[in-house]
């Protein structure tokens, strides 16, 4: 994991706020990042030493780190983000007794965009795909507003995959999100937001800085379809965590409807955060923790 930037997560947090609200917004280089990608592919896929490595999924190599040893953990970042800058401040004290699996999801990050639609369902199932590649058997998944779509279909297309669910700002219908923020989604430009931050700390680990576009197209283009997966939840089996933001970007009683949705209604709960908004409840590891860990933790 990448530690050298400074601050990614206030970065990242501002930034989100920023485009989400207001939509603001070489061939060298890739022959050497494709050579890269095959090495570390080769190397033990399983190895809990925190290097990033690949793996060969239906749309093409997919990034992961693991950090730490123990019950699998499998965190799915927020969209336009970097697994390090949604999830590294609460990465130590998560792997300190379990096997954290970080990914990147399509475009994102240091992995290369799949020449595809990006999809919750198609990168769901480069998640399951993962999962067989480190023949986890089934994990533990938690996933942060597009993460957490990707992480309510992975639930719900493989059951027999997830042993526990976590989904942090996460509507599980497009009509959950506020009105401005999706208006923001929609806006959402390539080219005005090279001068956020979240370009800046896409470029510091991107394997092709020119993805960038591709990623943002896709990213908007998904995020402004409509969806509804009443049935998707209700086909969920895994004990569910649902947490909100006490002022967040979706609406407080879609998140109370999500946790009556999973499953057979009772086997999900909610917790609201305090005093955060969408934008910065992953920075506050000192709240989520206290939530995250005794669920994960729990055996029933």
């Amino acid at each position: 994991m990448r530690m050298h930037m400074k601050s990614p997560a206030a970065l990242i947090a501002v930034a989100l706020s920023a485009v989400l609200v207001t939509g603001c917004g070489s061939s060298d280089t890739a022959d050497t990042a494709s050579t890269s990608e095959t090495r570390t592919a080769a190397a033990d896929p399983a190895s809990a030493d925190g290097k990033g490595r690949y793996a060969a999924v239906d749309g093409g190599q997919l990034y992961y780190e693991i950090h730490g040893t123990g019950k699998p953990l499998i965190l799915l970042h927020g969209g336009l983000a970097t697994a390090e800058a949604t999830f590294g401040a609460m990465v130590p004290a998560l792997s300190a007794n379990r096997q954290v699996i970080l990914v990147e999801l399509q475009a994102h990050g240091h992995t290369r965009d799949f020449g595809r639609p990006m999809g919750y369902e198609s990168m769901a199932d480069d998640v399951a795909q993962l999962i067989a590649h480190l023949n986890l058997g089934k994990a533990d998944v938690a996933g942060y507003s597009l993460g957490g779509g990707v992480a309510l279909q992975l639930a719900a297309r493989n059951p027999d995959l997830v042993n526990r669910l976590a989904l942090i700002s996460s509507p599980y219908r497009s009509d959950g999100w506020m009105p401005e923020t999706r208006a923001g989604m929609a806006a959402m430009n390539p080219d005005a937001m090279r001068e956020t931050p979240m370009y800046q700390l896409y470029t510091a680990v991107a394997p092709d800085a020119s993805g960038w576009t591709a990623l943002v197209t896709k990213t908007r283009d998904l995020l402004g379809k409509d969806y509804d997966w009443t049935a998707q939840a209700a086909k969920i089996q895994a004990p569910a965590l649902v947490v909100t933001a006490e002022s967040d970007a979706l609406y407080r009683e879609h998140a109370v409807d999500t946790a009556a949705r999973i499953g057979d209604g009772k086997s999900a709960r909610l917790e609201i955060v305090p005093g955060t908004t969408h934008y910065d409840i992953m920075y506050r590891a000192d709240l989520l923790l206290p939530l995250l860990t005794p669920f994960l933790d729990a055996t029933t």
